[in-house]
């Protein structure tokens, strides 16, 4: 007697897209594709039928899930029992019989119906709420480049590929890339249907991205507007399984400045827990981010330190000093935002922040005007404490610009997250704010290489030489090296002899965005 894919689906309580998957991880046979019987209760031209035993398979399956085993482990455990024998279970007397498959009929039933119930039936209500950890249902967080952050393991064995770890390069983390090599990614219809809901969920952003999409699916790309019409959006997502049956989504799609939340819900399931969860966007967002996988990316980093903050700190009230490194924080917190840099670690007073690849905009161009317009905004600030202090002090903040390929992770504890770079690039940006004097601007030869023609002509950059009659001289569009400009035996310049063979030059002008 063989067994349609929908008798095995109703009676065990799996979604048709675990089944694909345990289909391609070679747990259960391909199913014999064949015109549906009368009473098969679908309008579907072909219809896929499995071996009888494909329950009992499937139990066996969930029994290794509950007692912690990988898929990996579980097909390579399944795959080496002969199929014929696997009702009986182990036959060496030595063998685990608490992993054995149930004999009697009425248990195997009974084991069926009680681990037949779909993740979706949790409860709605009552004093336990859902989590990150509990989502029910495949969810992934992506940046804004589409590249994924983070992941469930019901995305990865039903959407992602079910692969076993993600590369630590950021650029080979393209969600559509692992779509594609998903249980849906085979048929062209589900492709297309894929890369317009990452369109949708991006808006104008991401279609400078996507393009003529990752999936390989050709045209434009519809549906985009302006910006996202508000911080969750559900979205309605139709994709075939191999045998042609239609699977009914409802995608929810929550924005954050870190990046976008996705969750993957069936049309006729309760979501009512889940929309509890995405309404609490503080507290999602946190657990995301302590739970955001180390990558190797590239980032351009900025370090600010407020010069002489040590006197300033002694010459002022305790309360105006505080006043004043929040009045500092306030104003330059929009400017971050504009410029899509996110916050580092620092000690003391100063500012770490990171600048990422964007689909739209270049992140190190985004960097130097992001600066820019930090300079502009401390000479402000300098003259209301100078009127209003009476005094001279003149407010810098030194400001040093690198780029790199790092290592990105986050250090948290129970109510904070910090993102941190670890490497050189960091630490040499932080040589070059300590190098840096009367507010200006250093960045390092290879931050400034990574612009375009196009974007170097937008800024005026280069060093200051004596020319041969002792005068000094702007030399435009030049570059020197750090041991040509102070002189490193001196004690006051020794912190910055690491950098001594770094070429730098100072950023004096960024055209506007």
């Amino acid at each position: 007697m063989k067994l349609s894919s929908i008798e095995v689906i109703e009676r065990t309580g799996i979604s048709r897209a675990t089944l694909n998957n345990y289909i391609n991880l070679g747990l259960l046979p391909r199913p014999e594709v064949a015109s549906p019987e009368a009473n098969a209760g679908t309008n579907a031209r072909q219809i896929g039928y499995f071996p009888e035993d494909t329950i009992l398979r499937i139990v066996r399956i969930k029994a290794l899930k509950k007692q912690g085993l990988s898929m990996t482990n579980i097909a390579l455990q399944l795959n080496a029992t002969p199929r014929t024998n696997l009702a009986e279970g182990p036959k060496n007397e030595g063998a685990n019989m608490s992993q054995a498959l149930p004999v009697n009929a009425s248990a195997v039933v009974e084991e069926v119906a009680q681990d037949a119930s779909p993740p979706a039936k949790t409860p709605e209500t009552g004093p336990l709420r859902l989590t990150i950890d509990r989502v029910p249902y495949p969810a992934y967080m992506v940046n804004y480049n589409m590249e994924l952050t983070w992941y469930n393991e019901e995305a990865r064995t039903e959407l992602l590929g079910s692969f076993e770890k993600l590369s630590a390069d950021i650029q080979d983390r393209k969600v559509l890339d692992h779509l594609a090599g998903g249980n849906y990614g085979s048929r062209s219809e589900n492709r297309a249907a894929l890369n317009e809901l990452h369109s949708q969920m991006g808006k104008h952003r991401v279609a400078n991205v996507l393009g003529n999409a990752a999936l390989g699916v050709t045209g434009t790309l519809a549906g985009v507007s302006a910006t996202p019409p508000g911080p969750l959006v559900e979205l309605p997502l139709s994709l075939y399984s191999e045998d042609d049956t239609q699977e009914s989504y409802r995608i929810y799609v929550s924005y954050f400045r870190e990046g976008i939340f996705v969750v993957y819900t069936r049309d006729e399931t309760g979501t009512n827990s889940l929309l509890g969860l995405l309404e609490r966007r503080d507290e999602v967002i946190r657990n995301l981010l302590k739970k955001r996988l180390p990558v190797l990316t590239e980032v351009a980093v900025m370090v600010a330190d407020l010069q002489n903050s040590v006197r300033i700190c002694s010459e002022l009230p305790p309360e105006e000093y505080f006043e004043l490194i929040n009045q500092i924080w306030s104003t330059m917190e929009p400017i971050f935002r504009r410029y899509y840099s996110t916050h580092g670690k620092h000690v003391g007073d100063g500012m770490v922040y990171y600048f990422f690849p964007q689909p739209d905009c270049s992140y190190i161009l985004n960097a130097l005007r992001c600066a820019s317009e930090m300079h502009e905004a401390m000479r402000k600030i300098s003259k209301e404490w100078q009127l209003r202090k009476n005094w001279l002090n003149e407010l810098y903040l030194n400001t040093g610009l690198n780029e790199g390929q790092e290592w990105l992770g986050v250090f948290h504890v129970e109510t904070k997250v910090e993102f941190t770079v670890l490497g050189d690039t960091i630490n040499h940006a932080a040589r070059l704010s300590d190098f840096a004097s009367s507010g200006s601007i250093w960045a390092s030869k290879n931050f400034i290489g990574k612009l375009t023609t196009e974007e170097r002509n937008q800024v005026r950059f280069g060093v200051k030489r004596h020319n041969q009659e002792g005068r000094e001289v702007f030399v435009a569009s030049s570059y020197s090296r750090v041991s040509e400009l102070v002189d490193l035996d001196s004690p006051r310049y020794e912190k910055l002899r690491d950098i001594g063979g770094m070429a730098i030059t100072e950023v004096v002008e960024v055209a506007p965005k």
